[in-house]
Parts: structure tokens; C-alpha cells; sequence
């Protein structure tokens, strides 16, 4: 008996699923999330120096012969899923500046499964490489084009999450699946993506995952010269702006009580309030501006934590989105699955619950 790996390391948290290898249907033995990592390193160290034995302990006498991972930065080089040797992950290595608070954690599991199982076939997964493909002008910035030949320009970012809802969608939904989606992909990382035929058009991150909505932590779509002003005056390191954009902003920089939304929402402090209210329009607003780039709607997904968990804020979303004739069914909405949408809605809404790990799995089986 046999199994294979799937490991899904955010900022803030590592996510393991065990699948049958054997099985003709990727079949989970097993699953485990850790949570709260971004603040406690020696948790997190501990969660990824345990990966083996977990897998020991919950395979059933399985043999793990291969690990898939998520790896949030793939550059202009990765674009689809690869097996890591030593050169691939001294080139993942040289990513760690595009994405500092992501890709060090994907690629501490790497090195963990490479020095307590040598052999074992590894597999990196990337979640810019849904993106890739879209037109130059879709990518570029307003910059030299010598920084496009360098690679600065607009990767996107939650590719497995889209690449598994995109395909999800194909069974449930059917009717609109070929034609012109937004899937809101709402967590504390949060990112709108335009999707025709399954196929990414646009998305509201770019170069980093600073970039679009507000997050639970992190900025959003900036005005550069507002860095340039924080620099200017001398007080601040780099590492002093980063630590300011990545981790003291978004909803817990505006609330300055808690980027988790759930504690907002629960709260009756007017700093509260104005988080939540600014955090919903501007997906309300990225909406409007992916819509354009579709030429039209067919539908609007929500996913992740916040997608899936938050009746309230799919609510108002989609309140924000009746120009477009959507028309929310509130008793399905509160039910939090499926579609959300009136019968009469000319735009479907939908709740899908995302499975990156699933994801992974299905890239890991075809390539390992």
C-alpha cells in the first residue's frame, strides 16, 4: 500500500492531506491544518520537523512515495509543476525576495522531507503558474522594459485555489462554467481572479502578495509614492516598510484591533466597522473592474475561509453587485453552500469550498 503527500504552507499556516495512491480516485487517508504560525517560528519549525512522523501515524502502514507542494512564487521560469532536484531548488531559493513571506515557508517543508526521507520524490506546485500565459499587456506595469525582461511584472497569486474551483465548477455548474467567472478567493490572503473557460484573464494581485484587495494583515493596492514617503524621511529600514505593508496593515492596521474578520464583525468598535466597510468595497470595486476585462458576468464564486465562512460578507458583495443583475437568495446564503443566486438572478452566485491539497495531489499523481 502506498500513499502520496500534499502539503499546503501559507504564511500563517501548514495544511497536510494524505491520499491513497493506489486508489483509481484520489481517495484522503488523512488531514491535518496548523494554524496561527505567522507569530510563533518555533511552533511552525516544530509543525515541519513532524511532517514525517505524521505521515507515519496516520498513512495506516502506507508507504509515502511522493510529497507535492504548494510553492507560492514559480518566477517566469516555473509554469507548470515540476519535480525538485538541487538545482530547482536553489533556483525556488532565489524566489524568497519576490514573495518574503511566503516562499520561505513553502520551501522549509522541502528541505524537512529531503533530509528525514532522501529518496523520496518531491514535486513544487505553483500557485502563479494558473496565471501565466494572459497577454503582455495584461502583465506589464507602466514601467522600462528592461524591468519586464527582468521579470517584474503582474504574476497573480492563489492559482491551485482557482485552478481547483475552476475545475470544480465544471461539475456543479456546468452551464456557466465556460463562460465569464469571478472567483473571489476571500481569506486572509484575499484575491479576486477573472476566469473565461477556465482559463485566467485577469487577477487583483501582481507582482507581490501585497497587491489588490485589503487583507486581513497586508496593504492592498498602494500608491508607490506612499513608500517613497515612508523611506524619504529617513526613520524606516526596508525591513521596517515591509514588516509595516506585509504584517501591520489591512484589516488589522485600519481596526487596529485584530485582522481577523471574525472578531471585527463581532465588535461594536467604529474602527471595526470602517475595516469591514473598506475591505468589502473594494471587492465590490475589483469586481466591477474584472467585469470590464470579461466583457460581462456569468458568475461569482466565493471561496476560502472568509468566502465560505462569511454569510454577512458575501451579503454585502453581492448587494454591491446588483448593477451587474445579480440577485442573492438570502435563505441560500445563510445555508453557506452551493449556489446563492435567486432563480431570477441573471448573474449566478456560488459557494465552493477550495481544496488546494486535492489540487496538488492531482498534479503530483500525473507527474510523479
Amino acid at each position: 500500500m502506498r500513499a502520496i503527500l500534499a502539503v499546503n504552507a501559507g504564511s500563517s499556516s501548514l495544511k497536510l492531506s494524505l491520499f491513497d495512491a493506489d486508489s483509481s480516485e484520489l481517495v484522503r487517508i488523512a488531514h491535518e491544518s496548523f494554524e496561527g504560525l505567522d507569530d510563533d517560528g518555533s511552533r511552525r519549525e516544530a509543525a515541519v520537523n513532524a511532517i514525517g512522523e505524521w505521515c507515519r501515524l496516520h498513512g495506516g502502514g502506507r508507504e509515502l512515495v511522493a510529497a507535492g507542494h504548494r510553492v507560492v512564487h514559480g518566477g517566469t521560469r516555473f509554469v507548470e509543476p515540476i519535480v525538485i532536484d538541487d538545482r530547482v531548488l536553489r533556483e525556488l531559493e532565489a524566489l524568497v525576495e519576490l514573495a518574503p513571506l511566503h516562499q520561505p515557508q513553502c520551501l522549509a517543508p522541502i528541505r524537512a522531507l529531503r533530509a528525514s526521507h532522501p529518496s523520496l520524490v518531491q514535486v513544487a506546485c505553483f500557485d502563479t503558474a494558473f496565471h501565466r500565459g494572459r497577454p503582455s499587456s495584461v502583465e506589464r506595469y507602466g514601467l522600462p522594459d528592461w524591468m519586464w525582461r527582468d521579470g517584474i511584472l503582474r504574476y497573480g497569486f492563489h492559482g491551485l485555489s482557482y485552478e481547483y474551483v475552476a475545475s470544480a465548477l465544471r461539475v456543479v455548474a456546468p452551464e456557466i462554467a465556460s463562460g465569464s467567472i469571478v472567483i473571489a478567493h476571500l481569506g486572509s490572503g484575499a484575491s479576486l481572479c477573472a476566469i473565461r473557460d477556465g482559463r485566467s484573464v485577469d487577477t487583483t494581485m501582481g507582482f507581490s502578495t501585497l497587491s489588490g484587495l485589503v487583507m486581513g494583515s497586508r496593504c492592498g493596492d498602494l500608491d508607490p509614492g506612499v513608500v517613497l514617503h515612508l523611506l524619504r524621511d529617513g526613520t524606516r529600514s526596508i525591513t521596517d516598510v515591509e514588516r509595516l505593508l506585509y504584517r501591520e496593515s489591512g484589516l488589522r492596521g485600519i481596526s487596529g484591533i485584530s485582522g481577523d474578520l471574525r472578531e471585527l464583525l463581532a465588535s461594536k468598535e467604529a474602527a471595526a466597522r470602517e475595516a469591514v466597510d473598506t475591505f468589502v468595497l473594494r471587492i465590490v470595486r475589483e469586481i466591477g473592474a474584472l467585469t470590464a476585462m470579461l466583457g460581462g458576468l456569468d458568475g461569482l464564486v466565493f471561496t476560502a475561509g472568509i468566502g465560505e465562512h462569511s454569510p454577512e460578507i458575501r451579503e454585502r458583495v453581492c448587494r454591491g453587485c446588483e448593477w451587474a443583475g445579480l440577485e442573492l437568495d438570502v435563505a441560500a446564503n445563510r445555508g453557506g453552500a452551493g449556489c446563492i443566486s435567486s432563480p431570477d438572478s441573471k448573474v449566478a452566485a456560488w459557494v465552493i469550498r477550495t481544496d488546494e491539497e486535492r489540487m496538488i495531489a492531482e498534479h503530483l499523481r500525473r507527474l510523479a
